[in-house]
């Protein structure tokens, strides 16, 4: 399906990372007609509001970018709350979608639905082929049943949702709070608070071994997108860099961009994670699309955006 500029074109989660990026892709794009709510506006965890509110406008297209997220402290801690709100969340939208008529929907998962231990590169089709890593299982639950029900709904009903497989992402409107941080944002701030201490070291859980692909945040708005505007509406695809770095080399080119000087302690008594998580990204590829944001040049836009937020 082509979409012309006046689509009508909802975003769920709109202020989040990913939600605030597809605004900002779509704008660029001359999309005019988004529609957007915030959490006080549309609770998505009501399912009576959120089907009259989809039911209402009936938009064009839907990007499913609300989320409950966080890293692997926040992960392990909240389990409850995780695996609740993502899978009524989604549920909420994508079968009020399909209530109120609407085709076209982008589902926003994550690479954490994959098996721990699989193949490097991951494979969309490594799914379900074995045992999830525990401390992120029932946010992957979630996700993987969010794909499920948009692959069970293109099957019956002859919908369009189309899931999409971010690996780490990162930028602006990035959660820094230490608590709840992925590892990125969480390197970025302690680095910047540690320069400003004066510290003469920086500590970064774990052994600084585990690999991770990471992914400017505009990108995968930008890979979002061109799904919309090239009718790909079924099937699952990771969206990633195509490349990974250690945790420690990581840490060392965000000293280098915030302008720490100290030395690296790595608090091994801390989780890894899973030892390594590159995503195969030759699908996406084939479809001619590829992410354009270098690492570096990525960390200083968001450190750049993080300096802002403290002003």
């Amino acid at each position: 399906m082509a979409f012309d500029k006046n689509a009508k074109i909802y975003i769920a989660g709109h202020r989040g990372m990913v939600g605030s990026a597809i605004v900002r892709r779509l704008q660029q794009g001359g999309y005019s007609n988004l529609i957007t709510r915030t959490r006080q506006e549309l609770d998505l965890l009501d399912q009576r509001a959120t089907f009259d509110f989809l039911e209402a406008e009936k938009p064009d297209y839907i990007f499913l970018a609300a989320a409950r997220v966080g890293g692997i402290q926040a992960n392990n801690t909240y389990r409850a709350d995780f695996i609740y709100e993502n899978l009524t969340v989604q549920n909420n939208v994508i079968h009020g979608a399909l209530k109120a008529g609407v085709k076209d929907l982008c589902f926003l998962g994550s690479s954490c639905i994959y098996p721990r231990d699989c193949p490097q590169p991951i494979k969309e089709d490594y799914l379900l082929t074995g045992p999830l890593e525990p401390t992120n299982e029932p946010y992957a639950i979630a996700k993987i049943a969010g794909i499920k029900l948009c692959e069970s709904c293109n099957r019956q009903y002859g919908t369009r949702f189309v899931s999409v497989m971010p690996t780490n992402l990162y930028g602006p409107n990035d959660t820094y709070d230490l608590a709840n941080s992925h590892v990125l944002p969480a390197l970025i701030r302690k680095a910047h608070e540690a320069k400003l201490r004066g510290d003469t070291e920086y500590v970064v859980w774990g052994t600084g071994t585990p690999k991770r692909e990471f992914l400017y945040v505009d990108d995968i708005a930008d890979a979002c997108v061109f799904f919309m505007e090239h009718g790909i509406g079924e099937g699952v695809y990771n969206v990633g860099s195509g490349t990974d770095v250690t945790i420690r080399e990581l840490a060392e080119t965000t000293m280098d961009v915030v302008g720490f000087k100290g030395k690296i302690v790595f608090d091994s008594s801390k989780p890894d994670g899973t030892p390594r998580k590159l995503l195969d990204v030759s699908r996406m590829k084939q479809l001619g699309w590829q992410a354009k944001t270098p690492l570096r040049e990525g960390i200083a836009q968001a450190y750049a955006s993080y300096l802002a937020t403290l002003i």
